[in-house]
């Protein structure tokens, strides 16, 4: 199963990786906020998660690692 990971010091919470993922897996956190204020992104379903790395690709602050 693939692991999503995401870097809570870098999130920012800008939610691309949240539209650009096809099968739903993440979701920006209402409880989750980094050192800097930002609400984090979180895979919220990750036993949906099929290891496209869309949500890798579209980080702009590479802040997300897709394991295969």
């Amino acid at each position: 199963m693939p692991k999503v990971t995401i870097n809570q010091a870098k999130c920012k919470g800008c939610a691309l990786c949240v539209h650009a993922c096809p099968k739903g897996v993440l979701a920006i956190s209402k409880e989750l906020i980094n050192a800097k204020g930002y609400n984090l992104a979180c895979a919220e379903h990750p036993e949906a998660c099929i290891g496209c790395a869309m949500c890798a690709i579209m980080c702009p602050d590479i802040a997300i690692v897709v394991e295969k």
